[in-house]
């Protein structure tokens, strides 16, 4: 498995003040250098953390593959035409969460997924649908053309150790067979931390988990640098 590093609680610091610092782009040259694979950012409609600056200085400056998090809006699809990240994945979003509470409705909206992805995927870049660990959305976000899904690991993270734990680890067991055998690709990602994520390993073909909160709440009192190479060990 790889390990994508979520640079976006970088930005969340650096916006308290307004300024620049910590420096987003730093950030994400340190967990290169100490073993993220890919680094994702999620260019929010409100822009309340990554900002389009962002987006343009990590495409241009970065060596690993840039994966840009984007809900469904034509502004944030027109950079991504622009930039042409590696990869983008797509997320539902609501203006007063928190952070992403759930997977895309790829089964519900299928039409409006499978029109909007498509300049994308004409453009060339890999187009990840991030779901629920559900069957219906599997097979819908195959449907769609896109390459790969990323599973929503939150239900997991909350469940982790406490009832309902092993249930929620199942469904994303079997939710991963299942979309392997379509020929999907499978990441996965949300809530994952040091000491859940081992769990991963149990689940066959995992291609790449994105990892954000965790890291960055590590590197408040460790480092970055640290913070990245503990879990990118864990991830191996």
């Amino acid at each position: 498995m790889l390990l994508g590093v979520n640079i976006d609680h970088v930005a969340t610091l650096r916006n308290a003040r307004g300024g620049a610092e910590p420096d987003v782009l730093k950030a994400a040259l340190i967990c290169e250098e100490n073993g993220a694979t890919s680094i994702t950012a999620h260019l929010r409609e409100d822009r309340r953390h990554i900002k389009d600056a962002d987006i343009y200085s990590l495409a241009k400056n970065i060596k690993t593959r840039l994966n840009l998090e984007m809900a469904m809006a034509e502004d944030i699809q027109k950079i991504a035409l622009e930039v042409k990240p590696h990869s983008i994945c797509l997320v539902p979003e609501k203006r007063q969460e928190v952070t992403t509470e759930g997977g895309l409705d790829v089964a519900g909206n299928f039409e409006a997924v499978r029109d909007f992805i498509k300049p994308l995927l004409d453009a060339g870049i890999v187009v990840s649908l991030f779901i629920d660990p559900e069957e219906v959305q599997v097979k819908a976000s195959f449907e769609t053309g896109a390459q790969f899904i990323e599973m929503h690991t939150g239900t997991y993270s909350n469940t982790y150790g406490k009832a309902g734990g092993e249930e929620e680890f199942l469904k994303l067991k079997n939710a991963a067979e299942y979309a392997q055998s379509l020929g999907l690709r499978v990441n996965a990602g949300h809530g994952l931390n040091y000491e859940n994520v081992h769990r991963m390993h149990e689940i066959q073909g995992l291609y790449e988990l994105n990892i954000g909160h965790s890291i960055v709440s590590r590197a408040v009192f460790t480092g970055m640098a640290e913070a990245v190479k503990t879990m990118a060990e864990a991830v191996k």
